[in-house]
């Protein structure tokens, strides 16, 4: 089939079982051709061909709502739904999202890029449509790994107890990016193994209808036995407890087993958790055989091989520099643990979780319970580093305000992919954090200029015992620079110049410091004199460095790869209210108010105008009177 042609899903309510298997290849030879090249979620979406195939046969989009969680598994629902002549633009600048997007399709009809959402969302939408007295099936599709979220959690105790028609679909393939852990995992494994259990019921039923003489008075108990079957046959029946019809396991590879399940879910009354077994990566061996999340979401590839395309002898991962230096720290200092909410492989912690597995925990996608672990640990002399993403890092805020914070406990938060992160868009980039951490008691912020500085910055915050530290770093790799082979510590609040200068100061630091160097290589051409300062400590500021420029009364540019608003340049503003320098002159680079969308990191930066270009300017406006001498 010409998967180019397909306009919406109605065609597939023609197709019989072998004409749907035969598309099924299809769809999965078009993901690993198309995501070889652009990158991508290639593992979940190759796990959910079938069952996305048999809900869009069985459901009537977008009347019936699909709510996609996390929405890493939605390329066959945008392949159905008219999008596949888009695919070579997928993630990319002006191209396809690779999440849910409203704006695309009108079969889109939540947006997400974070785990755990579609529960919560799908009883509004189900609140909403009895309220307004319509018709319509309502069905988020789940995955095992997002079911460990509080928030998830939180949702099915509500759809229980309101009793809201409503099919929730559970993808189980095991994993979330990594391997899935916990206690509810386990649960699961139970179903998978026990078989189903509804049929069982159902046959008990009539056969003891069918009993001579005695089978009307057994069958006046039948719902009573009925209800026991399922503790005989199921151990803990977790969802029938909470108020939920449990159907499953169901072969989510298998047409007949989808059609059957799925029929009897939409004449089932009340909410219904249809349980559908699915192997992530399926039909690519690479990703079928993955067992530690690698092919979870990738770059390009080779298909013939299925190895990854990377540069040759690229520096170190961020990730992997701060790793190493936790796990290298750990061998000395037996107070360190690691945390992480589920991210293991992203965050690099295989080291270390290798060397001490005793003091490595991964809690599952649940940020906020990650937090205060951790809060619990450093309460009990611990030294706990939390390892978390910047836009997962959002999920867990008042635990870090009321746990860590107030309490003012000794917690090292490793904030991974900081600033623009490019393909993943604008539910992933990590530009709020300085905005919202900058302004909480206790909390100390710093973000390295290079891998050099970033190995004695994690020494400076294991060591630091005075209350919560953390630490940005950007996603993707170093600059190769030579590293010091003995770490030291940084003074709390210190900055350092980078460049001298006497016209005017940029403050920044990270990422934007390259950008800095060269817009001041620049400026020193046309004779205006710069000074750039690597403002590696957000909060506290070097305020005896801020005092001195600003009484050598230089106007000053900040920088920063984050959002304007809360951040580091206000910071500034308000150090020169508070101290009385009314008189000079501040301007800002960074992140503008909205949300910034997928694309390269270079073709976001050029967009939202935080360029050397724009930085040369700036300060060629902040210097007039030079211009004019030059």
């Amino acid at each position: 089939m010409d998967l180019l042609s397909i306009k919406d899903p109605s065609f597939l309510k023609k197709m019989n079982k072998e004409e749907l298997e035969q598309l099924s290849g299809e769809i999965r030879q078009f993901l690993i051709e198309k995501l070889s090249k652009t990158g991508g979620h290639i593992g979940p979406n190759l796990g959910v061909v079938e069952l996305t195939l048999a809900l869009h046969k069985c459901f009537d989009s977008p009347q019936d709502k699909l709510i996609w969680d996390v929405g890493h598994q939605s390329y066959v629902h945008k392949i159905l739904t008219g999008r596949a002549g888009e695919f070579d633009t997928l993630r990319q600048y002006k191209g396809l999202c690779g999440f849910p997007k409203r704006i695309e399709s009108e079969h889109d009809v939540w947006e997400t890029g974070h785990s755990s959402t579609s529960l919560s969302a799908a009883m509004g939408m189900a609140i909403a449509r009895d309220l307004k007295k319509e018709k319509s099936f309502i069905l988020p599709i789940i995955g095992d790994g997002a079911l460990t979220g509080g928030m998830a959690l939180e949702a099915l105790n509500h759809i229980g107890d309101e009793n809201k028609d409503m099919i929730v679909v559970l993808n189980d393939n095991e994993m979330s990016i990594a391997p899935n852990v916990g206690a509810l995992h386990k649960v699961l494994g139970k179903l998978r193994t026990a078989g189903k259990y509804r049929w069982a019921k159902d046959e008990l039923e009539y056969l003891l209808k069918k009993i001579p003489a005695v089978g009307g008075k057994l069958a006046s108990t039948a719902e009573r036995i009925k209800d026991s079957m399922k503790y005989f046959l199921v151990s803990g029946m977790f969802f029938e407890d909470l108020g939920f019809t449990y159907l499953g396991p169901v072969d989510g590879h298998d047409f007949e087993d989808l059609f059957e399940n799925i029929q009897y879910a939409k004449k089932t009354k009340g909410p219904v958790l249809l349980h559908v077994i699915t192997k992530k990566g399926k039909g690519f061996h690479p990703a079928e055989s993955d067992i530690i999340g690698t092919w979870h979401g990738t770059g390009p590839y080779k298909i013939e091989t299925g190895d990854l395309i990377k540069p040759v002898s690229a520096p170190p991962a961020w990730s992997k520099l701060v790793s190493e230096t936790v796990r290298k720290l750990a061998r000395e200092d037996e107070r360190i643990v690691a945390v992480t909410p589920a991210m293991p492989v992203g965050s690099k912690l295989e080291g270390f979780a290798s060397e001490f597995p005793d003091r490595m925990f991964d809690v599952g996608i649940a940020e906020q319970h990650a937090a205060t672990v951790s809060a619990g640990l450093a309460i009990q002399g611990m030294k706990p580093f939390l390892a978390i993403y910047s836009t997962f890092l959002q999920r867990a805020y008042d635990q870090v305000v009321h746990d860590i914070c107030r309490q003012n406990l000794n917690v090292f938060i490793g904030i991974d992919r900081a600033g623009l992160v490019g393909a993943d868009g604008e539910t992933h980039q990590g530009v709020f954090d300085i905005a919202f951490l900058r302004h909480l008691p206790n909390m100390v912020l710093m973000m390295p200029k290079d891998e050099n500085e970033g190995q004695h910055m994690v020494k400076t915050a294991i060591d630091y015992d005075a209350g919560p530290i953390a630490m940005r770093f950007p996603r993707g790799n170093g600059y190769g620079i030579p590293m010091d082979e003995e770490l030291k510590t940084l003074p709390i609040g210190s900055w350092e110049v980078l460049r001298d200068g006497e016209d005017a100061a940029i403050l920044t630091f990270g990422t934007t410091i390259p950008m800095a160097m060269e817009a001041a290589d620049e400026l020193s051409q046309m004779g205006i004199s710069v000074k750039v300062v690597n403002a590696r400590f957000i909060k506290p500021m070097d305020e005896k460095m801020l005092t001195d420029i600003m009484s050598a009364d230089m106007p000053i540019l900040t920088i920063e790869e984050a959002v304007l608003q809360g951040g580091f340049g206000s910071a500034v503003l308000e150090f020169a209210h508070n101290h009385g320098f009314h008189r000079t002159v501040i301007d800002r680079m960074g992140i503008p108010d909205y949300f910034v969308e997928h694309g390269s990191v270079d073709k976001l930066l050029e967009e939202i105008g935080l360029t050397k270009e724009q930085a040369v300017s700036k300060i060629q406006a902040l210097t007039p009177k030079k211009q004019k001498r030059a």
